[in-house]
């Protein structure tokens, strides 16, 4: 059988659904995860659980930034192939807790980087973040990847740009392939509750008031899992040439603004939010909105779950699933 393919952070939202695809295509999948309490982890306990029970994958309970571990494990494993997703997000808590993003994002890249030198990896494709653009306005065009990326907003996107520095580095000193993913705004099931859209939910639930912020003129590129995971494996079949390093957006390139989106999960619950309208957070951006164009010739990625398909399936699997953890997740 093929080596393993490693993904990191395989109890997160975006590294649970990329291990499942991976598994249903017939790979081996090698997860790794530390299970930290940045929100309830009984939330990863479940999706690491639906994994568990699958033949061909391995779950490994590891701190990445443990760089002699995660090298050991790398080695043994023989892969030729790691999806690095595992990282300290939030722009908000990057404020409150600087060290958290110190070590998991900073000293976690670069233990990924020396283990995969090490071990020959022949492919690295990383999570990165559209936050690296900064504060910018909306034009027709989008944020391209060649757009200048000098002037992070808040410490969370400044250590994901510095990743991507630290990749290109790598690319080029040591010959191995890497491709790096700015993600826009991720929702679905199984997804992060910090992220506006699940805990609105949560507090529309219980009748309580949804706290909006910007006034409400903020705008996302909502991009729905099922279509995040496409373009990552998209991205993991289609490596640079050795030495290479290449940075895509991937998003939905069509930037919604946040009272539509308030809107269209109102429809999707059937209750009317109660808003309490507050000023810009430090370190948040009025909008964003991914050009595609370079994944697009990469490998045909194209979104396909528009926000009101995409809202309705996240609400169906939130009812759902209050039968099976509820009050870990009202915990949250």
């Amino acid at each position: 059988m093929a080596p393993p393919i490693i993904v990191t952070g395989a109890a997160g939202f975006v590294g649970y659904h990329v291990a499942e695809r991976l598994l249903d295509r017939g790979e081996a999948v090698v997860g790794v995860d530390v299970f930290n309490a940045y929100y309830d982890p009984a939330l990863k306990e479940a999706r690491a659980a639906r994994l568990v029970g699958r033949e061909d994958f391995t779950m490994v309970r590891m701190d990445i930034a443990d760089h002699e571990a995660f090298a050991e494990l790398v080695k043994t494993s023989g892969a030729k192939q790691v999806i690095h997703l595992a990282a300290q997000a939030g722009v908000r808590y990057s404020i409150e807790n600087p060290f958290a993003y110190e070590r998991s994002n900073l000293a976690g890249h670069l233990s990924v980087l020396e283990a995969c030198r090490h071990a020959g990896v022949e492919h690295l494709v990383y999570a990165s973040s559209s936050s690296v653009y900064g504060d910018r306005p909306l034009n027709g065009d989008g944020f391209r990847e060649s757009d200048p990326a000098e002037s992070p907003v808040s410490l969370y996107a400044a250590t994901k740009r510095s990743c991507e520095l630290l990749s290109q580095s790598y690319a080029k000193l040591y010959g191995f392939p890497q491709s790096g993913l700015r993600f826009f705004t991720v929702y679905g099931p199984w997804g992060r509750p910090d992220m506006a859209y699940f805990g609105f939910t949560e507090k529309m639930l219980k009748g309580e008031a949804i706290e909006v912020y910007g006034e409400g003129r903020m705008a996302r590129d909502f991009t729905y899992i099922d279509d995040i995971v496409d373009g990552i494996v998209g991205v993991l079949d289609h490596p640079p040439a050795q030495g290479g390093h290449e940075v895509y957006n991937i998003g939905d390139n069509d930037p919604v603004g946040l009272m539509e989106m308030i809107s269209t999960l109102e429809a999707a619950l059937g209750i009317e939010a109660k808003k309490v309208f507050l000023p810009m957070q430090p370190g948040d951006v009025p909008a964003t909105f991914a050009n595609i164009d370079k994944l697009q010739a990469l490998c045909g990625y194209k979104p396909k779950v528009k926000l009101a398909e995409g809202l309705a399936r996240f609400v169906a699997w939130r009812r759902e699933s209050a039968t099976r953890f509820a009050a870990n997740i009202d915990a949250i």
